[in-house]
């Protein structure tokens, strides 16, 4: 390692205690010093640790999810209605959850009613939205002019 420049070492002390204790003396030039310092007592302490919010775990896994409808050979406007498609099922499934837990739940009957209402209210908002966006992939398939490999593509991709 080449020092042409004064460094703080402040911040992360043990690492450059510990990297410069292993460290032979340093030789000196003119006005330059060369410090050689093993990469193994370097690389044996991390120097940045980075962790994630929910919010950012749940945003990778988002970018995963879709990855192959990413790479696949499809127009951009029928990646982005399989994409839909997939999240409005995503979300069918979850209310549908929810609606079963609280019909099974131990809380008074005029509560759980409307609970119940009000989750029923959803899934029939999200399952028009889930159909209206089959219509629109189904149109956009149609006006594309997909191949028979492109088509057998995006069944494949639905059931997924």
């Amino acid at each position: 390692m080449r020092v042409d420049t004064p460094v703080s070492v402040e911040r992360n002390t043990s690492l450059a205690s510990s990297a410069l204790a292993a460290a032979p003396a340093p030789a000196e030039t003119s006005d330059q010093a060369v410090v050689a310092v093993p990469l193994a007592s370097v690389a044996a302490e991390p120097g940045v640790k980075i962790t994630l919010s929910m919010e950012g775990l749940a945003r990778s896994k988002e970018k995963d999810k879709n990855k192959d409808i990413d790479e696949s050979d499809l127009p951009m406007t029928i990646k982005e209605l399989l994409k839909m498609i997939r999240e409005l099922k995503m979300q069918l499934a979850q209310k549908m959850a929810e609606l079963q837990a609280i019909m099974q739940s131990d809380t008074d009957d005029e509560t759980r009613q409307a609970s119940v209402q009000a989750l029923q209210n959803q899934v029939s908002s999200i399952s028009g939205a889930l159909s209206s966006a089959s219509a629109q992939l189904v149109k956009a398939m149609r006006d594309s002019g997909l191949s028979q490999q492109q088509s057998a593509t995006v069944s494949s991709l639905m059931s997924s």
